[in-house]
């Protein structure tokens, strides 16, 4: 139905933005006043009044009432913009070219006045005719997720024995265990079967030990209520009162002395702070919490507790619980090629796998292209026939769309569906967005209210994070495959985007604009007006008909970085889009124009995938300009008058300037010591520049990190490529300086005296072809230092003392040869994450990882010798964390972690395996055929990321990838190709020792393909337990993506649990 709290965030966030911006700003017309007043007052009280109809029935009078007022505003918000553009355009015309009328069609004021006083009319019949009407006020109950569950079977499920397993031991007591509380929190988005989950371990032998047991639903979001629930599944009369410290009281004295198990189903809010005095904390208890919010589950499980992050299904159980329901017997075996289109959808959610499965059941099995038209049009079906099947999953969906805490955030999510389902989204390019279109209202911090919006969505399991930083910032991201069709589906029947896909109908009216597989040909008649098109993002080939920017007149998102036949002479009608606030190009693009100075409004301008090497001095003198990214330099003789009075006036918002080249012309340098708001630099000094222009380069860097202000909060960064140029002028750099990251790229023989004069130096990057001792001695005065990335053919020798580095997390070497430094018992007492990347490592080097008392992952190349990879295996075994151990299996260019600009990636940037799973005793062939564009003696690296920095960096730990970018969480059998034929040898696993007991981890099973036909054998792999973590599961060998992933989940034969 109509989404009032769509239209709620649009009214909120986007037009009162506009009224602000028109009225400010731009001084309207006379006679438009009174007429603006009106209507913003009006709206706001449209606003206040729907804000109650989010969770509405499907009452036909509110969808008409609803679908007319979100009509009227968008015509509000036309008519607004058109004074806003007419406004903007007379702003910055002589008085002699106003007399001229230009290429684009301009409404006079008269009309805009009409266009103003009908929409007044309009707005006040629809108020009327709402109230004449008595749109009521719909039921805001929602089922819990479980609610939604049909009965199964213990037989039935698919996936179950791992997880069980591996939370059977938490659950269970042990001798020698402290006998203390421990909460449990099983997490997860929708659909994985955490209800399920726990339902099993309810019911299991170790479940039914506990002195007292109980189970209830916090769905109601009521702490007395829950504490009630508890109560009365405890027969335990509660008290009158519905007092939360009464009640509390009263289970507390029932529970003492005894040892409870008591499972809290879908936990929603953060009551645990209110009821968690009411569980006794010792007897070795258990209370087992399921949510869907990871900010819950943290918090339960805050002290003494354990988190089990729920997957999805892997390739062969998809297959198996798909085939399940959708085939006969005599398909039981199916394994056409209409089936990657169907797992690709379903993205190894097991309900979906289950709904879908048991519709397309119902269609007796279609194949081919019919198999993949109901498939892509699987939503509609149910929509059209209202099958029941379907029905489940979409409760499911609506369910976690109306969740979101906020209209606003709704917008943020639906804006997803801009972008494909196999396209992972930068996280900051889709932040910016929001700004530019508005769902984020303008503060001072208004970037940081888009990523707050971002963690919320993260933190509720809707979004999925692909490629995260040492530092944990969430790089790209994506949906998961049937929420993206939900969220599409939705998009498009709310006109709130509008795809050219190659298929379906496209409204007159639209304002969100994705072209995906173009199948427009050019001159053709488009039924869509596209001079109200506010955001246009183009995948692919775009043609004549849709890149005729004179067409356009209200974009103010306008993403064609993804764009092939783009080219110079579309930039000159570009820069005639008045109202643009973020710009990003690709294509063929070499030159900016000068006529760029009339984008008066914009604010972000990517050039990263151009080919522009001069950025004309206009965009600077951008009174709104904040980002700029590229690879560029200044025009010559380009610094005059005007461009230093532009920049001395303080009017320069500049905050990122990544990058820009020093060579032997004026550039930058010159310019840099007045940009007084800037946050990241990033610089690439060149063979060619003279003594003069690097004095000129220090001046302006000593500048930059001038410590002359609280920097508590700032975000300062600098990115510095000495690209065969000499590093003598940072020897000049003095104190008092600040910096929170830094990274260094050249002939570093010493180490800058200013590097260790920081103030409170978080992130730091060196990479040189030898680092020096005296270097790496001074590197250890870093008191602050939390992420430190060194990148060198080899380090001399060194040993790290005890105490040094005191609050380091990460520490990342990438060696060509294996010289890496001693370290005392008692170095780097915080470590959490250590990354040894050198191809030749045969052994540890005396590198001790159990002083690392908070050590959590190990990263290694994946061709060290299988000896290092055992030995650290075993290490891993015998430290108290049972800390992940990692193999970075695929190289990255050294260009890629200095920030070059000509990045470019696919799904993921950097891929490990998971190779803690292996037995001391055992021999692992992990070795893996390198692209044949790649030297297998290229160095392979992770990147300690920067705060603001755009391109990947950072081993992550990603789950495997499926065809069509799908990730994949535990093993999947293919196929490695030896190097070198190796000779072959069978490799078995022992179980993992889960802590305090023996309880095992499912062997899985990966084949080993040996080159030269060779026969091929069984490799046997189980995980190692890390306690209070997520669990980490089996891992495959695959050719071009291998997966380390935590968790689980479940299917069952008939539906899904949440």
């Amino acid at each position: 139905m109509e989404d009032p709290g769509l239209l709620s965030a649009f009214l909120e966030n986007l037009v009162s933005r506009l009224f602000s911006l028109a009225e400010e700003k731009y001084k309207l017309y006379k006679g438009f006043e009174g007429d603006l007043a009106f209507l913003k007052s009006e709206l706001k009280m449209i606003t206040s009044a729907i804000d109650g109809q989010l969770l509405g029935q499907d009452d036909h009078i509110l969808r008409l009432s609803i679908e007319e007022l979100r009509q009227v505003a968008h015509e509000m918000e036309d008519c607004i913009d058109h004074i806003v553009y007419d406004a903007s355009w007379e702003q910055q015309q002589p008085w002699y070219c106003k007399m001229v009328k230009t290429g684009k069609k301009r409404k006079s004021r008269s009309q805009l006045g009409e266009e103003m006083q009908q929409l007044r009319c309009r707005l006040e019949e629809a108020l009327q005719r709402q109230q004449r009407y008595s749109v009521s006020r719909p039921s805001t109950f929602q089922p819990a997720e479980s609610s939604l569950n049909q009965h199964i079977l213990p037989a039935d499920l698919v996936g179950i024995k791992p997880p069980l397993e591996e939370l059977l031991g938490q659950l269970a007591e042990f001798e020698g265990q402290p006998k203390q509380l421990k909460v449990i929190s099983i997490v997860g988005f929708c659909g994985l079967g955490k209800t399920i989950l726990a339902r099993e371990l309810y019911n299991s032998m170790v479940g039914k030990q506990f002195d007292e047991r109980a189970w209830v639903s916090a769905v109601h979001g009521d702490p007395s209520k829950l504490l009630i629930e508890i109560l009365k599944e405890l027969h335990k009369p509660p008290p009158d009162s519905s007092n939360v410290y009464q009640l509390s009281t009263d289970l507390r004295n029932f529970l003492n002395n005894k040892r409870y198990f008591i499972v809290i189903d879908d936990m929603r809010s953060d009551q645990w702070s209110t009821i968690k005095s009411a569980f006794p904390r010792d007897g070795s208890s258990r209370i087992l919490v399921t949510t869907k919010i990871k900010s819950v589950a943290n918090t339960c499980s805050s002290t003494n507790g354990y988190i089990h992050k729920m997957r999805r299904l892997d390739e062969k159980h998809s297959k198996q619980l798909f085939l399940k329901e959708a085939c006969p017997v005599e398909y039981s075996e199916y394994m056409g090629p209409d089936l990657a289109a169907i797992l690709k959808k379903c993205d190894g959610q097991p309900l979906a796998l289950t709904t879908v499965g048991q519709f397309m059941g119902k269609k007796s099995w279609p194949t081919g292209h019919d198999c993949e038209d109901v498939c892509n049009q699987v939503w509609f079906y149910h929509l059209q026939s209202g099958d029941d099947t379907l029905d489940r999953m979409h409760q499911v969906l609506i369910h976690d769309y109306t969740s979101l805490p906020s209209h606003a955030l709704k917008a943020c999510f639906l804006y997803f569906a801009m972008f494909p389902s196999d396209h992972p989204v930068r996280a900051k390019r889709l932040k910016r967005q929001w700004l530019a279109e508005g769902f984020v209202r303008p503060t001072n911090l208004c970037t940081d209210l888009a990523a707050e919006n971002f963690e919320k969505l993260l933190d509720q399991n809707i979004i999925e994070p692909i490629d995260v930083s040492n530092n944990t910032i969430v790089k790209t991201c994506k949906t998961y495959g049937m929420m993206h069709e939900y969220i599409t589906l939705k998009s498009l029947y709310e006109n709130f985007i509008t795809l050219f896909d190659g298929g379906g109908l496209q409204p007159k009216n639209a304002r969100r604009v994705s072209l995906r597989h173009n199948t427009i040909t050019d001159g053709a008649t488009l039924n869509i007006d596209l001079s109200l098109v506010r955001s246009l993002i183009v995948f692919g080939e775009a043609g004549k008909t849709m890149l005729n920017f004179n067409k356009y007149q209200l974009l103010r998102v306008l993403d064609l970085e993804d764009c092939t036949d783009l080219q110079n002479d579309h930039l000159t009608e570009i820069c005639n889009l008045l109202l643009l606030k973020y710009l990003s190009l690709g294509g063929n693009v070499t030159i900016l124009p000068k006529e760029i100075k009339q984008l008066k409004l914009l604010e972000t301008l990517n050039l990263r995938r151009t080919n522009v090497k001069i950025l004309p001095t206009e965009v600077i003198q951008l009174p709104h300009i904040i980002h700029l990214f590229g690879k560029f330099k200044l025009p010559d003789k380009a610094i005059n008058d005007e461009l230093q009075k532009f920049l001395t006036s303080a009017k320069c918002k500049v905050q990122t300037l990544a990058g820009f080249l020093v060579d032997e012309s004026d550039g930058f340098a010159e310019l840099m010591g007045h940009m007084k708001k800037l946050w990241k630099v990033k610089i690439w000094c060149e063979s060619s520049a003279t003594s003069s222009k690097l004095t000129t380069l220090q001046k302006a860097i000593q500048e930059f990190i001038h410590d002359d202000k609280d920097a508590s909060n700032d975000p300062r960064s600098l990115s510095l490529h000495l690209d065969g140029c000499s590093e003598d002028f940072l020897k000049e750099l003095k104190a008092p300086c600040y910096l929170r990251s830094l990274k260094l790229q050249g002939r570093l023989l010493e180490l800058p005296g200013f590097v260790t004069a920081l103030r409170r130096l978080r992130e730091l990057c060196l990479q040189s072809t030898k680092l020096t001792a005296d270097l790496l001695s001074a590197l250890t005065n870093l008191k602050h230092l939390q992420y430190l990335k060194l990148i060198a053919d080899e380090l001399e020798e060194i040993t790290i003392k005890n105490k040094a580095l005191p609050r380091l997390l990460c520490l990342c070497f990438v060696l060509q040869r294996p010289t890496f430094p001693k370290i005392e018992e008692g170095a780097l007492p915080f470590l959490e994450s250590l990354q040894l990347l050198c191809k030749d490592m045969d052994g540890l080097y005396g590198i001790q990882i159990k002083g690392f008392t908070r050590l959590r992952e190990v990263t290694l190349d994946i061709r060290v010798t299988n000896g290092t990879k055992v030995n650290l295996v075993r290490a891993a075994k015998e430290h108290p964390n049972k800390p992940k151990v990692l193999l970075l299996k695929r190289p990255v260019p050294p260009e890629v972690y200095l920030g070059g600009a000509s990045t470019s990636f696919g799904t993921t940037e950097n891929e490990i395996v998971n190779c803690s799973v292996l037995s001391e005793e055992l021999v692992q062939e992990t070795d893996t055929q390198m692209p044949h564009d790649e030297p297998r003696e290229q160095v392979q690296e992770t990147d300690t990321q920067m705060p603001h920095d755009e391109p990947r960096e950072r081993v992550q730990e990603t789950d495997t990838q499926m065809p069509h970018d799908e990730l994949r969480e535990q093993v999947q059998e293919t196929d490695t190709q030896m190097p070198h034929d190796k000779p072959r040898k069978r490799v078995q696993e022992t179980d993992t020792q889960m802590p305090h007991d023996e309880l095992r981890e499912q062997v899985q099973e990966t084949d080993t393909q040996m080159p030269h036909d060779e026969p091929r054998e069984r490799v046997q792999e189980t995980d190692t337990q890390m306690p209070h973590d997520e669990p980490n599961s089996v891992f495959s060998n695959k050719g071009h993506l291998v997966v380390c992933a935590a968790g689980s989940s479940i299917a069952g034969n008939g539906t899904m649990a949440s």
